[in-house]
């Protein structure tokens, strides 16, 4: 529950940041007033569920709206969607299940697309310049080492895959794996801690 009401309240604050900052994307947003966007992620219980008007977007944990688009994915191909480009072949090969009005998320994809993703300068209003461009490095750091240790673990599994007699992991690799996953965990752990501060400072 605490997870998902960190996800909500960033989520919220990110898009408006990012999609209704900038009037040249008044256009553009539009197209989404009145849309309900209702997304299920494999790592959450709870939905997160988008509802756009005129002048914003308001992130729901629950809501009674009816939603014109559901997106049924996960955290890391949620993330792709920043690049209009993955949004066909994510469909096509099943990581990313869409339901109702297909334009919606075609919509959203576009926005996401042509919004600025500096997340020092969206976060610098609400925390302060200083603050904001040291949660963006963090973010900026946990995200690399999240990638570094997903792209590892895919040249792993390839090279499993091609070696037949490798069934296993050797032991070097497996605590190199374990002290990458404790490391990638601290600096989240760090990272909420930061956010709850900043929060509780407003």
């Amino acid at each position: 529950m605490l997870l998902t009401s960190l996800l909500t309240g960033l989520l919220e604050t990110s898009l408006n940041s990012l999609l209704f900052r900038d009037r040249s994307m008044k256009a553009a947003r539009q197209r989404l007033v009145g849309k309900v966007l209702r997304i299920e992620l494999h790592q959450l219980s709870s939905p997160l569920v988008l509802v756009f008007s005129e002048q914003c977007v308001d992130v729901l944990g629950e809501s009674e709206e009816v939603a014109d688009c559901t997106l049924k994915t996960s955290i890391p191909v949620l993330m792709k969607l920043r690049d209009r480009q993955q949004l066909s072949p994510l469909i096509r090969s099943g990581e990313l299940i869409v339901d109702g009005d297909i334009q919606v998320v075609q919509q959203l994809v576009g926005l996401l697309d042509l919004a600025e993703w500096d997340p020092a300068e969206w976060l610098a209003p609400y925390v302060g310049d200083i603050a904001a461009e040291s949660l963006g490095q963090a973010v900026s750091k946990v995200a690399g080492l999240l990638k570094s240790g997903w792209h590892s673990q895919q040249a792993y599994v390839a090279q499993t895959l091609t070696e037949e007699w490798r069934i296993a992991p050797g032991a070097l690799e497996v605590v190199w794996f374990n002290e990458e996953v404790d490391t990638v965990a601290r600096h989240v752990d760090a990272l909420i801690a930061r956010i709850d501060k900043l929060e509780g400072k407003r």
